[in-house]
């Protein structure tokens, strides 16, 4: 976030105790005793706490470290400006989590709360979530027949963010905004169809929008609440990004519209993309350009801020092991020559597959991806309990690196989750452990749509490229703040067009 890294959080922070510890402080102990029983990571009084949030924001990961070396398959806290977040530190306390129904312990209330949602999008998408089922059920169901407008979209923008190079010369590429604009065009080659997924204005539209969702949510967790309604008028963009949208989509929902009540539901030629299924199962009162734009500027939100992130990660990874390219370029060969491409042949390649999962166990977006809000008093079997309003949070960053789970955790091992490593396929668990799409019955619901379309754009990067980066094996530093872990935003990699192909 190139916005708040540096100076900025600091100054914010020391802004938010400024302004707001006096009255925030009693709001805060009146939940601090029933927390009492928690360990916590750095100081715990009413008013020391502050310093230690303030320090989260630029070192949560050394924090987060160092309560779950401490800490194992137990407990502890750590402090934010505005809340406590309990942090769960094993896979039983997790699977106990898990199997906590969402009424008692929510995700939507926390990403409420983390993501500010009244002032970023509105609580009306998450109040009436329809769209969740459309990539639930008709995205799912739909996927197979729709796999080769996927891959076209892949092969032209891949090729667009790729320049022309002379022959068996290298071009540098930024990593980051070629995964942002290849996952944007794709997506969105399925949310709204062509030609609108591949405008330029509407590809700088999604990504701004999912950056700026982040940003000033981050920002706004800074201060205490009772300034929230304030600084959210000061920060939220999101009327003019919906007014956007829909100028956009205005045309295409409309003659949508008005073909469905010419010529019925199914009429001839009617597209099978997001928009079409949006207007499907929407309610009479939301079958409106307003509403479907809004739900296409959540959809790319959360598409952008994992998906594209994820990749970067992966294309880092990759470039910094070029090693592991041609056995992973041999899997994809040998399988398109039987099969093409399609779907069905992306879900064939376990080395691929591997791959990626390995490059999420040691980059994830996220230490704590798994994040709920206790909605009554909550007492785990160890008799920790968790008081009505706190934020519980699983310290997934920690679990991807401990030896009790991953051989070597530490080293980077491409095909660790292969098929044939029966010994880590059937001994550790990938539900308790394996968190970077969320966990349980509340796991992003998209996460079959994004894998296919990760094993895909990099399915043809191998076959097509050779990769590296500049300096040899050695990656650039991710960006951290707070909990969360962007890919280098600025750094390059090299690709060079193989001459076979």
């Amino acid at each position: 976030m190139d916005g708040i890294i540096g100076l900025l959080p600091c100054t914010l922070a020391i802004l938010a105790v400024t302004v707001g510890v006096d009255r925030l402080r009693w709001s805060k102990a009146d939940s601090f005793p029933q927390l009492d029983a928690i360990p916590s990571v750095g100081p715990s009084g009413h008013l020391s706490s502050y310093y230690g949030a303030a320090r989260f924001i630029l070192h949560a990961k050394s924090m987060i470290q160092e309560g779950y070396d401490q800490y194992k398959d137990g407990f502890f806290k750590v402090p934010m400006m505005n809340r406590w977040v309990v942090v769960i530190t094993g896979p039983r306390l997790l699977e106990e989590l898990r199997k906590i129904p969402d009424e008692r312990l929510s995700f939507d209330h926390a990403m409420r709360d983390l993501l500010q949602v009244k002032y970023t999008f509105g609580l009306e998408a998450q109040e009436h979530p329809y769209h969740v089922q459309v990539i639930r059920d008709h995205l799912k169901r739909n996927l197979s027949e729709l796999f080769p407008s996927v891959f076209e979209e892949i092969r032209l923008s891949l090729n667009d963010v790729i320049p022309l190079q002379e022959k068996n010369g290298w071009v540098k590429v930024g990593a980051y905004s070629a995964a942002m604009k290849v996952t944007c065009r794709t997506s969105n080659r399925i949310f709204v169809g062509l030609p609108i997924c591949q405008s330029a204005e509407f590809e700088e539209l999604q990504s701004k929008f999912a950056l700026q969702v982040m940003t000033r949510a981050s920002l706004m967790n800074l201060f205490p609440t009772l300034l929230h309604p304030l600084i959210g008028r000061l920060l939220t963009n999101t009327p003019s990004s919906l007014r956007r949208c829909m100028a956009l989509l205005k045309p295409i929902v409309d003659e949508r519209l008005r073909n469905e009540e010419l010529l019925g539901k199914n009429w001839p030629g009617k597209p099978r993309d997001v928009i079409s299924w949006l207007i499907d199962v929407s309610s009479p009162e939301d079958r409106n350009v307003r509403s479907i734009a809004l739900r296409i500027l959540v959809l790319n939100f959360a598409s952008l801020h994992t998906s594209a992130q994820s990749f970067a990660h992966a294309l880092f990874n990759l470039a910094a092991y070029p090693q592991y390219q041609e056995p992973l370029r041999e899997e994809v060969r040998d399988v398109i020559d039987k099969q093409g491409w399609s779907k069905e042949s992306m879900s064939q390649l376990p080395k691929m597959d591997s791959f990626l999962k390995e490059s999420q166990r040691v980059s994830s977006t996220s230490l704590m991806p798994v994040v709920r809000k206790a909605m009554e008093d909550i007492i785990f079997s160890d008799g920790t309990k968790i008081p009505t309003g706190t934020h519980v949070a699983v310290a997934s960053g920690p679990m991807h690196f401990d030896s009790r789970y991953y051989p070597n955790a530490d080293e980077f091992d491409p095909f660790r989750f292969c098929p044939t490593r029966k010994e880590v396929s059937t001994k550790y668990s990938t539900n308790l452990t394996q968190l970077s799409f969320g966990q349980g019955k509340r796991a992003c619901p998209g996460r079959f749509f994004a894998s296919t379309m990760m094993t895909t754009m990099m399915a043809y990067l191998v076959l097509n490229y050779d990769m590296k980066l500049e300096n040899d094996g050695v990656r650039p530093p991710d960006e951290w703040f707070l909990m969360n872990c962007s890919p280098n935003r600025t750094a390059e990699i090299l690709f060079r067009r193989r001459p076979m192909c």
